[in-house]
């Protein structure tokens, strides 16, 4: 069995930034642990796969994988699909429609020379900090929230970029990985995120935190569009608009390469 494969870099301004993914268009599903194991063999924070949705309100059904794991949503990725669908692979129209297993309904549409994701909102409530979390990640908190992910709030984009996490302590805690976040230099806010239970360390850039990170920011700056950048070593951009109960996400996708897997 032969299969195409297409790797864009999402949320990329240049080459070689942004976050990569692996998009995977299939006829039908295959079973779960050969998407799993082609996941594995990419070694990308995610792959996305597409089957086309014959009737009902969608163009596609999604899935995304990591290394080790499937997750319930993911933003680069599907941002890398879209822009597969409008780029190689033809996809007519200006917005595509992909059904999910577990976050719902998703849109994608051309926006400029970006792609514009429509997803859920993730707001974040205060909790207690964990025990020990000032020295996981080597500075104290000024805030500490709770959404699908843990979002720690610091003082400046100095104190995000000198995060030193601690890897065995994210993996003690609960939920779907930690974000850090805090005011942008020469943006309104930029972020790190780390996944660890998901196999992925640090990962490069990350739509679906900004699900979360995009409400708080716009609720502390009074306003519903926001510049992001995520400020790990590929970086990434983003424009996040709040619109009630959903998220828009605007990003560039640059297509690094497109072949065939083999099987």
């Amino acid at each position: 069995m032969d299969l195409p494969i297409y790797q864009l870099d999402a949320f990329a301004e240049a080459p070689f930034a942004g976050n990569p993914a692996a998009v995977v268009p299939l006829e039908t599903w295959l079973a779960d642990v050969t998407l799993q194991s082609i996941a594995q063999e990419n070694n990308l924070s995610e792959t996305a796969y597409l089957v086309p949705v014959e009737t009902g309100d969608a163009d596609f059904e999604i899935r995304w994988f990591t290394p080790t794991t499937e997750v319930e949503l993911c933003g680069h990725a599907t941002l890398a699909s879209a822009a597969a669908l409008f780029g190689p692979l033809g996809f007519d129209g200006d917005e595509v429609r992909f059904a999910t297993r577990q976050a719902g309904p998703l849109t994608a549409r051309r926006h400029g020379d970006r792609v514009q994701l429509d997803f859920p909102a993730r707001p974040a409530v205060t909790v207690p900090p964990p025990a020990g979390i000032q020295q996981a990640l080597g500075v104290a908190p000024l805030a500490f929230l709770r959404a699908v992910a843990h979002m720690a709030v610091l003082e400046d984009e100095a104190a995000v970029r000198a995060v030193r996490f601690d890897r065995d302590f994210l993996l003690g805690l609960e939920g779907d990985g930690l974000i850090v976040t805090a005011p942008g230099d020469a943006c309104d806010c930029v972020s790190r995120y780390f996944a660890p239970h998901a196999g992925i360390d640090e990962d490069p850039v990350t739509g679906s935190a900004h699900c979360t990170i995009a409400p708080y920011w716009a609720h502390r700056l009074g306003r519903t569009t926001l510049h992001a950048r995520q400020v790990s070593a590929r970086g990434g951009d983003l424009t996040c608009e709040v619109v009630g109960e959903r998220v828009r996400l605007a990003g560039r996708a640059r297509l690094y390469l497109e072949g065939t897997i083999h099987l």
